[in-house]
């Protein structure tokens, strides 16, 4: 796992861990946590890693165990120690990094593995959406002990749930069975149904700046935009991975900046309002890059995940 800040690289290895999520937290500058697995995910236990970075590197801060491997990450948007795993048990997993032991409650309710989970950014509410291969969605309350409902339609495995940064109660979800899906928990049901791709999307992300536009990356090595007033036709196609896209993130700080990883092993920024608009190729990777995050407070830095966790050399974007 790397971690550039500047141009300058942080890099820890974890030997027998296959990193699958990373995110930066919302609170403390410097702090990450990525989901792990052994071999590959496939078999095996799991690792959530607590990081702190600093001028001097990467210092694990504190590790928790579980008996399956761990496929997402996110932090919670009320309290800076409280996070959620989720699994290929299909439960999803509650830590307080302030304890040394946990977690402190599991949620088994999916029957196959969970890919995806995420939490409300939306302060009004404090929710949790998680997205499995059971082909059902699930919106938690993290202080209720079982789920508050289950959206069900796509017809595939679920590889991304993602809240809408704008709308309380909205969320995207991206599917193998080519489709994006807006919803809303207000109406359990879906809203949008979004034919994005003629192959399995692996990923799907919110622009920052733009309620109604989002990006999907699938297994044809494109991404797409899609403003939802209109989605019979994409806003922007980006072209140049070579093999599947795992996850792609919009930029924090620029409206039309996102960054996305493959299964090339690269790390691509792009900014799709330019005539040209791929920026930057990471290709120091040696292995398949499933994760990455853009940090919240500084514009040049970011993280990247991949199985085994090793080192790159990725330079400053825009």
């Amino acid at each position: 796992m790397s971690a550039a800040r500047g141009g300058a690289v942080r890099t820890l290895r974890v030997p027998g861990r296959h990193g699958y999520a990373a995110e930066f937290s919302p609170y403390l500058p410097g702090r990450l946590a990525c989901a792990t697995a052994q071999h590959y995910g496939i078999a095996g236990c799991g690792t959530l890693l607590i990081l702190d970075q600093n001028e001097s590197g990467l210092r694990l801060f504190r590790s928790f165990d579980w008996n399956d491997g761990l496929f997402d990450v996110t932090w919670s948007e009320n309290n800076e120690h409280i996070l959620v795993t989720c699994s290929g048990d299909g439960s999803l997993q509650l830590w307080d990094t302030a304890r040394a032991t946990g977690p402190l409650q599991v949620y088994k309710e999916h029957t196959q593995e969970v890919y995806s989970v995420d939490w409300s950014q939306t302060r009004c509410e404090q929710l949790v959406v998680s997205g499995s291969w059971d082909q059902t969605i699930k919106l938690w309350d993290p202080t209720v002990g079982k789920s508050l409902c289950t959206f069900r339609g796509h017809e595939s495995v679920i590889y991304s749930t993602i809240w809408s940064p704008h709308i309380p109660g909205c969320f995207a979800s991206a599917s193998g069975d080519q489709t994006l899906r807006i919803w809303d928990v207000k109406t359990t049901g879906v809203r949008t149904v979004v034919p994005a791709h003629q192959a399995e999307i692996l990923s799907c992300d919110w622009c920052k700046y733009n309620e109604n536009l989002l990006v999907t990356g699938a297994v044809d090595c494109s991404l797409r935009g899609w403003d939802l007033r209109n989605v019979r036709q994409p806003v922007f196609e980006l072209l140049g991975h070579t093999y599947a896209i795992r996850r792609v993130k919009f930029s924090p700080f620029h409206a039309s900046v996102l960054a996305s990883c493959s299964y090339d092993f690269t790390v691509r920024f792009w900014n799709f309002s330019k005539p040209d608009p791929l920026l930057e190729t990471v290709e120091h990777h040696t292995e398949f890059t499933c994760g990455l995050d853009l940090s919240l407070q500084s514009p040049t830095q970011h993280l990247q995940l991949l199985p085994p966790l090793k080192s790159s050399t990725p330079q400053s974007h825009p």
